[in-house]
């Protein structure tokens, strides 16, 4: 676990881990839908924020989400549940969330579809906090998913994460060591695996060794001169494994700030570890796209998430377990 930051700050007591209205708290975000706190109190990590969450307003980060103190996930039931979940990680470089480009757009085209969606606003090193605490809101996120999947109508081996960019390193991160102990915890949500059934990761910062040593990821979770041993610690392809979930990744060929080199070194790891694995390269579309434009190839990608999912793999890595 890396500290960065060790200032402490506390957070306003939350009386359950369930549905509620965060009112002043978070006055950046419109509270329009069912959210669900990760922790029933002052979250596990150091650091802390300063003020309200803000969303931005011009620019680059044109309703993205930052400052978060009160890590939660928003709720997108369908009105049809087909059984499966998806917990989805907007990017932003660890800095902010792109919920108005990414996380938020997916999440109702899912719902749309049958899959209940969970829209997850995790806490940013950025911010002020510790460069871990990501990671421990990503697995506390799946472990309350999985404990309260007979409430939603979700099948508990049917839980995947999907992730953008940074938030692709996220699920990446969180798909491939759901063992790890980031945090302390003894509650009942703790009792069941963190381990997603399947992650669907566009774009993903995957390493953060040289040469791709320029990514906002990599600052904000090592730091600007980290240790050979932090670099592997934190790139994904160091946990590829034969125990992966099935993974799919989407990239493309002209994407500078996340090159499909991430991607690509990703998917031949796992594929040579014996995981289920496939990768998707379009020519073009740049970096952070989202669902894409119409006119773009690559807006085929989230029909080809759902037919990759219905394909049995999902079925089939189950009774391999």
């Amino acid at each position: 676990m890396i500290a960065r930051r060790t200032l402490l700050q506390n957070l306003a007591a939350l009386s359950a881990v369930g549905a509620v209205q965060l009112g002043s708290v978070m006055p950046a975000f419109a509270q329009e839908r069912e959210e669900i706190p990760l922790w029933p109190g002052k979250p596990p990590g150091h650091g802390g924020v300063t003020g309200p969450e803000k969303l931005g307003e011009s620019g680059a980060g044109l309703g993205a989400l930052s400052n978060i103190s009160v890590p939660r996930m928003r709720v997108y039931r369908p009105t049809k549940p087909n059984g499966a979940a998806v917990i989805v990680c907007g990017g932003g470089g660890y800095f902010r969330i792109q919920v108005k480009k990414e996380s938020t757009p997916i999440a109702g085209w899912l719902q749309a579809r049958g899959f209940t969606v969970f829209e997850l606003l995790y806490r940013l090193p950025n911010d002020g906090w510790d460069a871990a605490v990501p990671f421990m809101d990503a697995q506390r996120a799946m472990r309350i998913v999985r404990t309260r999947a007979s409430e939603f109508a979700i099948d508990a081996k049917q839980i995947g994460i999907m992730g953008f960019s940074a938030g692709g390193h996220l699920a990446g991160f969180t798909a491939l060591q759901p063992q790890r102990q980031l945090y302390a915890g003894s509650d009942k949500y703790e009792k069941v695996s963190a381990r997603p059934d399947f992650s669907v990761l566009l774009f993903p910062v995957v390493s953060l060794r040289k040469p791709y040593d320029t990514t906002r990821t990599r600052r904000e979770i090592i730091g600007e001169a980290p240790s050979a041993e932090a670099e592997n610690a934190w790139s994904l392809d160091t946990y590829a494994s034969a125990d992966a979930p099935p993974t799919i990744i989407f990239a493309s060929a002209d994407d500078k700030t996340a090159p499909p080199q991430h991607g690509i070194m990703l998917f031949e790891k796992l594929n040579a570890a014996g995981a289920s694995a496939e990768l998707h390269m379009f020519r073009d579309g740049g970096h952070g796209w989202g669902l894409g434009r119409p006119e773009q190839v690559l807006s085929q990608w989230p029909e080809m998430f759902v037919k990759w999912f219905d394909s049995g793999k999902i079925i089939q890595n189950k009774q391999g377990e």
